[in-house]
């Protein structure tokens, strides 16, 4: 049940963050380097973290759970253009994590290369893109309201 509600809790977060964001209001940001030493901690997965983002880019959620071995580990950005995207990274099941995070109505776009690597890019829940990494132990997942540049960008920064 706690998990159900983060997962509705942290999108309601990132839409809060925009509409203050938008509305001129000052945007909170948060250190996302506790969620990510918690998630490293666990050693439930490799966690890559985001390194060397301009200052531009806004962390305004962070958070990992875990429960039973499996780990979720979501920061959410604001972006330099003021999208907003969120990171996820989880050993949760690829199918089942990608059909609760991105939802039914899934449309590819194409691969896309990111440090040698291969990204899946879809548009998803309307007119939201996502950029997914299943390549490994664990699913990347790049997801929100922001062009296919800033999305790259994000995805380039994990190490």
């Amino acid at each position: 049940m706690t998990l159900s509600l983060m997962v509705l809790l942290i999108p309601l977060a990132l839409i809060v963050a925009v509409y203050r964001f938008r509305g001129g209001e000052d945007v909170v940001v948060v250190d996302p380097a506790p969620a990510i030493a918690q998630a490293r901690g666990a050693q439930l997965f490799p966690v890559a973290a985001p390194q060397g983002l301009a200052a531009d880019w806004q962390p305004v959620s962070a958070v990992f759970q875990a429960s039973g071995g499996v780990g979720t580990l979501r920061v959410g950005y604001i972006t330099p253009s003021g999208g907003a995207v969120q990171l996820i990274e989880s050993n949760e099941n690829a199918g089942s994590l990608l059909a609760r995070e991105l939802g039914d109505q899934v449309r590819p776009q194409g691969d896309v290369t990111v440090n040698g690597k291969t990204w899946r890019s879809s548009t998803v829940r309307g007119d939201e893109s996502a950029l997914v990494d299943t390549s490994s132990e664990r699913t990347v997942i790049v997801v929100g309201q922001a062009g296919l540049d800033e999305m790259t960008k994000l995805a380039q920064s994990l190490s």
